[in-house]
Parts: C-alpha cells; sequence; structure tokens
C-alpha cells in the first residue's frame, strides 16, 4: 500500500512537472455586445484565444477582475452577474439580480462584488466566491458611478436625488452607510482617483462637476467647474461621457465636457480649471496612456470614426486618425507601449504602437465595445 501511494504521489509530480502553466497577466477579454459573448485575448501574441459565449445582454457592459486575475466579473445591462474563468475559459456562476443594471465594482480584498441598477434602482452586494447575495442597498433612485473605495468601501450616486453614499464593509456584511446630499442635479457617472481619496462625478442637469474627499471624516460636496460652459451654446448630447475612462496625467486630470467638443484640464490638487482643448467632437473616453504624456479620446457619433491624440504638456492634439466606424473603447497595455481600439462597427479590435501610432494588427471580433485586460485587477477604481 505504501509503495502504491508513493508510486501514485511520484506520478503526480511528474504529470505538474510537464503540466502547461497558465499565466494570467497577459490576458484580458473584450465585450462582444451584439451575441453575449467575450473574447478572450493575449497581448503579447495580439490574438483571441477563445470565445466565451452565454453572459446575456452586453449592450452596455462592464466588469472587474478578482486579485488574482482568475475570474473576471461581468456586468451586464440585464442586470446579469456573470463569474468568467479566464482560466478554464468558461463561465464560473452566473445570477440576474436585477432588471436593468449599470456596472459594478469588487471590494480591496477581492471579497464582495457589488451591482448598481437602474431598476430597481440601489446597490445588491455578493459573495465573489458563491455570488450568493450578502447585501441588498435600497436607494430609491438610479443608481450610477459604484467605483471601490480602499477600507472594503463601495462609493456611489444617485442619478434621481442628486445623493452619493458611502457604503462601509469593513466589520462584515452589514454595511455602515453615510449619505452626502446635494452632489447637484443628475449625476451620470463618476470616477476615483489611484489612491482612492478624490471622487469626482459628473453633472447632466448642470454644468460642473462635483468631487469628494474621502479622507475626510465628513466628506462635503466640492463643486469643480461651476459653470464650465457658460458662454457656449450647448450640443444636443448624442451620447453621455464616460468618466470611468478619465485620465489622470500626474498633476492634472482631464476630462470629457458633455455638451461640447472639448477636454477639460483640472489641477489634481486644488481642482481649478487649467485648461481646455477643442475637440474634434463630443468626447466619450477621454484616457490616459499610463506613463501619462499622451490622452487619447475617442466620440460620441455621429463622429465616432476617429481619435484624437493629445500631448499632456502642450495640451495640443499631436494626432487624429480615423480607425473605422463606432470607435466604442481603448484599452492600453499596462506599460503604455500598444492601445487596443474596439471599432464595432467593423467587426473588429485594432491594436496601435503609441509612439509610431502605426497600425500592428487586427483581431476580428463580434461588435466588440469595451476592452479589459487583467492589469486592472490590481487598481482602484477599475
Amino acid at each position: 500500500m505504501k509503495q502504491f501511494v508513493l508510486g501514485l504521489a511520484a506520478a503526480l509530480l511528474m504529470t505538474a512537472a510537464h503540466a502547461e502553466p497558465t499565466a494570467t497577466g497577459d490576458l484580458g477579454l473584450v465585450i462582444e455586445r451584439a451575441t453575449g459573448s467575450v473574447l478572450l485575448v493575449d497581448q503579447s501574441d495580439r490574438a483571441a484565444l477563445a470565445r466565451i459565449e452565454g453572459l446575456g445582454d452586453l449592450s452596455h457592459a462592464s466588469l472587474v477582475y478578482s486579485p488574482d486575475e482568475r475570474f473576471a466579473f461581468v456586468f451586464g445591462r440585464d442586470g446579469g452577474l456573470t463569474k468568467v474563468d479566464v482560466v478554464t475559459r468558461q463561465i464560473a456562476k452566473r445570477v440576474v439580480q436585477a432588471g436593468n443594471a449599470i456596472g459594478g465594482a469588487i471590494s480591496d480584498d477581492g471579497t464582495l462584488v457589488a451591482v448598481s441598477n437602474y431598476e430597481p434602482g440601489g446597490v445588491r452586494v455578493f459573495d465573489a466566491d458563491t455570488l450568493d447575495l450578502v447585501a441588498d442597498i435600497p436607494t430609491g433612485s438610479k443608481t450610477i458611478g459604484l467605483v471601490d473605495a480602499p477600507g472594503r468601501r463601495f462609493v456611489f450616486t444617485m442619478w434621481d436625488t442628486g445623493e452619493t453614499w458611502i457604503a462601509d464593509f469593513a466589520r462584515g456584511t452589514d454595511p455602515q452607510i453615510t449619505k452626502i446630499t446635494d452632489m447637484g442635479k443628475n449625476p451620470y457617472d463618476a470616477l476615483i482617483t489611484a489612491n482612492g481619496r478624490t471622487y469626482i462625478t459628473g453633472l447632466f442637469g448642470q454644468d460642473g462637476l462635483t468631487a469628494l474627499d474621502l479622507w475626510d471624516e465628513t466628506p462635503e460636496p466640492i463643486r469643480v467647474l461651476p459653470g464650465y460652459g457658460r458662454g457656449q451654446q450647448e450640443m444636443p448630447v448624442y451620447k453621455m461621457p464616460h468618466l470611468e475612462g478619465w485620465a489622470h496625467t500626474g498633476a492634472e486630470f482631464v476630462l470629457p465636457a458633455v455638451g461640447h467638443h472639448q477636454v477639460l484640464w483640472v489641477d489634481a490638487d486644488t481642482l481649478t480649471e487649467t485648461g481646455r482643448t477643442q475637440t474634434y467632437g463630443q468626447p466619450v473616453f477621454a484616457m490616459a496612456r499610463p506613463d501619462g504624456r499622451q490622452v487619447w479620446v475617442n466620440f460620441a457619433h455621429p463622429l465616432n470614426d476617429t481619435i484624437q491624440v493629445i500631448d499632456t504638456v502642450s495640451k495640443q492634439v499631436i494626432h487624429e486618425f480615423k480607425p473605422g466606424p463606432a470607435v466604442l473603447h481603448m484599452e492600453f497595455t499596462p506599460r503604455g507601449h500598444e492601445v487596443w481600439i474596439s471599432v464595432r462597427d467593423a467587426n473588429t479590435v485594432m491594436v496601435y504602437d503609441t509612439h509610431s501610432f502605426e497600425k500592428l494588427r487586427e483581431i476580428p471580433a463580434d461588435s466588440p465595445s469595451g476592452i479589459f485586460f487583467t492589469a486592472r485587477a490590481h487598481r482602484t477604481g477599475l
């Protein structure tokens, strides 16, 4: 018997020694919005590895990663929360937790996944391992701008009431709720800085933004760029800009303006305006290359075939090109040497060198939208 056990152990060791190791740091997922699927991609090979299907309505989808980069939690428009195993390349678990969802976040310790909802509103929080519901936080409003904050906290904002709530799960699954009122009229999206200190929400119902200092024991609304559009003719808003695609260039934030062909530059310490850059169209995402030297901007319909690149020193557009119809999203490789761009109506993801602007590869994808690399697992707010 002893010899059998030793022989089995040796066989298992030999199998493990010869097994192909699975690394996740070079991987990512691309949302295929029309088919309810995600495409697993490899950054170094610039290639698609697998398609994972059955994720429901992904017409406005986002995702976050577990700390070990193995699992992605995909938030679908239909209220679906899907846990995808990027190692086995299949769905590990799926629940439909609401009628209409608008994104989510994962706690800093990786144990809780929160989802913000339009219908029925509020935030629902799930165990990251089992997807069992652990907390239901009704808000009486469409809930947007959900982000994770240090200390096992989630921060989110209400479209209808103009409030921001902080849900603190530090003591377990019964959260302590802090409510901040008077954030402004119709907040539409929000961001949090990488250090977890500053939370900024954009306002659709009025010009400007509102910030919170989360290091303050009693955070109070801070007005940012109040009335930035005064004296200008506001245009129809074809697509709401995404503050989650904001740029932080070190000393400044770069934010897309609502209803204007501009990006706005804001001092990261004083939250005062430092400049504006005229753009080709209404910006949707204004995303900084990881080193902060460039900001890449895409635009709302009907000008969504174009990308502009802005130099953050001069604040001038230094490059403009047209990847194709319906450019929806961009994602930089972790050190910023390449950028991946989803071109929905061309059914392709295009890969560009961020220094030479040369196109390096096209990867077929079915109506691609969001691109999410696993490096996001290690960044607050993503």
